[in-house]
């Protein structure tokens, strides 16, 4: 047993306290892959193969993008610049006056990890 700050913590319950610190902080701890980010911060709206089915996108006002291009026949992705893209996941859809309800990403992810999300997309939409 240790006593913590007013708080009695018994055998495993040390080993759960260092688990969720560990968990609130992942970016310490590892460098997330792309897909990985795209997985974990974009999937919910975007789906996980990027085509705007993910589990939230019924409930959104506005339907989420399909990012290969494969329902498109504008093929709106492709045409889209990678500053665009950047500027996009990095300020949100407002800053290039589209949905409100795609958030803005500074601060949760950096200037490259936002780079490599525009060149996973355009795996997505192009590839």
């Amino acid at each position: 047993m240790m006593r913590q700050g007013g708080f009695l913590i018994r055998g495993g319950g040390v080993a759960i306290l260092l688990t969720m610190g560990l968990l609130a902080c992942p970016k310490v701890l590892f460098a997330a892959s792309a897909e990985e980010n795209y997985k974990w911060y974009c999937s919910q709206c975007h789906g996980l193969e990027g085509r705007g089915n993910g589990i939230n996108a019924g409930q959104l006002a506005v339907k989420a993008r399909d990012h290969t291009d494969r329902s498109d026949p504008n093929k709106y992705m492709r045409n889209l610049s990678d500053k665009i893209i950047f500027k996009t996941i990095k300020f949100g859809g407002e800053a290039n006056k589209k949905s409100s309800l795609m958030p803005p990403w500074d601060g949760v992810l950096s200037d490259d990890e936002i780079r490599d999300l525009v060149k996973y997309l355009r795996k997505l939409c192009c590839e």
